[in-house]
């Protein structure tokens, strides 16, 4: 059984993408909490962490959200 290239590279371009909206969300946020603590490169190396950790979790729970029973093959 062969797989679709075209989907895979939607795919992958899509969890880049998710990446990418957590890195941008964390780094407005870690600005923020910089700017009020008054070290806003401290916040922005804080907020770019939490923003790869949002987009990993949001890229795997769009990958298992795709994953039916059916599509697991042993």
């Amino acid at each position: 059984m062969t797989s679709d290239p075209k989907k895979k590279d939607e795919i992958s371009v899509h969890n880049q993408t998710m990446i990418g909206a957590g890195v941008a969300i964390g780094m407005g946020v870690g600005i923020a909490i910089g700017s009020a603590l008054g070290n806003v490169g401290a916040g922005i190396a804080i907020g770019i962490a939490i923003g790869i950790g949002f987009g990993v979790s949001l890229q795997r729970k769009n990958e298992s959200d795709k994953t039916s029973p059916d599509d697991i093959s042993t």
